[in-house]
């Protein structure tokens, strides 16, 4: 499982021009999902996301998890982190799970991701046509994997 971390001063998401989700400061959280991704790299993932300290201290210093600010979370499916690249001009999206895996990994991930904050969070459609919006903050982005975990 693949993680793009965000962290945001907003975050929306739209489908069909209407907004379905939108959260204030926090992260936005874009995940890719292969077929043998399970519990233990959802429980991983999920963690590291919501224990990463990446939120300003009062001395300004990335000190603060998404947990201590009290944070809102907005989690997008996105088959194309595992896009390979390495031939060609066209991307491959061969590691990325089929769907209805995806679908299922996908609401565990929401789930347990519930869990660790005691809040629901924020979510797109998936498997639909996406608008995302996101006002970067910092910038912060960060990549995690949960099958290299030596990052």
């Amino acid at each position: 499982m693949r993680a793009l971390i965000q962290r945001v001063k907003s975050g929306s998401v739209e489908v069909d021009n209407q907004i379905i989700s939108k959260i204030n400061q926090g992260i936005v959280l874009l995940i890719g999902i292969e077929d043998s991704d399970d519990f233990d790299d959802i429980d991983w993932i999920c963690k590291k996301v919501s224990q990463l300290r990446i939120f300003d201290d009062e001395g300004k210093v990335m000190n603060k998890s998404l947990v201590d600010i009290d944070g809102e979370i907005l989690i997008i499916s996105q088959f194309t982190l595992h896009a390979m690249t390495k031939k060609g001009n066209r991307p491959s999206y061969i590691r990325a799970a089929k769907s209805d895996y995806a679908k299922k990994v996908y609401d565990q991930f929401l789930t347990l991701m519930e869990n660790k904050l005691n809040k629901k969070p924020h979510a797109g459609v998936f498997g639909a046509d996406m608008l995302v919006k996101i006002e970067n903050d910092g910038p912060v982005t960060i990549m995690i994997d949960s099958k290299n975990r030596s990052y």
